[in-house]
């Protein structure tokens, strides 16, 4: 089994280093435009090999994508990060030419690849990929609701005082801080739903402070996060490996489900070995379908900055 993870960043290293550390392939290729960065990480990371017991082998490489021939994965982290007071938005321009330029790599040498996206903004780099290279719809996968649900479980575990890993809680729609949708009717602790704990006011400050905590963290380090989005894309791909049939929230492409059709956007799916498999449909309230349209409707404004370009 191969996996390339493409962007040798911040969370690119951090998904591969996930990704060696549960031995989620024999070999693990991180490729990036910067000459010898990624040589120098992936050296780094195969000296903790002896000493955290991963068999994994990672290679580096500067942009020579024959290196990725093979692979089964491919997670693109390359583009831009976030600045303090940066939208996602606004990374369209530059972000959509570096996303396009891998994909056609990543394809000449892995045809059959599964694609995890996780650059930036998200929503509109998923639907750029699908589009670009007229893959099968269940091969592009976009990570950010997998990442939202998780920080929705830290802000849950916080105001109920427990563990996360005791907490099932998801988060549809963009990944954006005024695009996501924290399902909190849906959360429940050890099958209780939350609501029983939690007052009115203390629910709706845990989703405003899930909403925002991609921009919090980038207020409080000067850049974006890396810990959690590299966990989450490695979890992604740990789903495809091991064919798991684990339910994600992710960005996917929508033809009629949830109301909503030629977009990619966050919504229950079960992950396995042949990327996303089935979207699952909770049902939602009406209140709940209006906000879910409303993030559509944002995320296809940005997606047609594309047409632009």
């Amino acid at each position: 089994m191969k996996v390339t993870v493409v962007g040798a960043g911040a969370v690119g290293a951090t998904v591969a280093d996930n990704i060696a550390r549960k031995e989620l392939c024999t070999e693990l290729v991180l490729l990036d435009i910067k000459e010898g960065l990624a040589e120098g990480k992936a050296q780094d990371m195969m000296q903790t090999a002896a000493l955290l017991g991963f068999d994994t082998r990672i290679t580096g490489s500067t942009n020579d994508y024959s290196k990725t021939a093979g692979s089964h994965v491919v997670v693109i982290t390359s583009g831009i990060p976030r600045k303090p007071g940066m939208t996602r938005e606004e990374l369209i321009g530059t972000n959509a030419g570096i996303v396009k330029n891998v994909c056609d790599n990543i394809l000449k040498n892995s045809p059959d690849a599964i694609i995890i996206v996780i650059s930036n903004p998200m929503d509109t780099m998923t639907y750029l990929a699908l589009s670009s290279t007229g893959l099968s719809k269940n091969r592009i996968i976009g990570m950010g609701g997998a990442l939202d649900s998780s920080r929705f479980k830290y802000q849950l575990s916080r105001g109920l005082n427990c563990n996360p890993s005791d907490l099932n809680a998801i988060v549809i729609g963009g990944h954006g801080d005024t695009t996501m949708i924290p399902l909190i009717r849906f959360a429940t602790w050890n099958s209780v739903p939350v609501t029983k704990f939690l007052t009115a006011e203390q629910q709706q400050q845990i989703v405003n402070d899930t909403m925002v905590g991609g921009a919090t963290l980038t207020k409080l380090i000067g850049t974006s996060a890396w810990y959690a989005p590299g966990a989450s894309g490695a979890a992604l791909v740990e789903a495809i490996v091991r064919d798991e049939k684990k339910l994600f929230s992710c960005c996917v492409s929508l033809n009629g489900e949830y109301g909503q059709k030629d977009i990619c956007l966050g919504v229950p799916v079960i992950i396995g070995k042949n990327g996303w498999e089935k979207i699952v449909d909770f049902g939602l309230s009406a209140d709940e379908q209006a906000a879910f349209n409303k993030s559509a409707d944002a995320v296809r404004n940005m997606n047609n900055v594309l047409k632009s370009l």
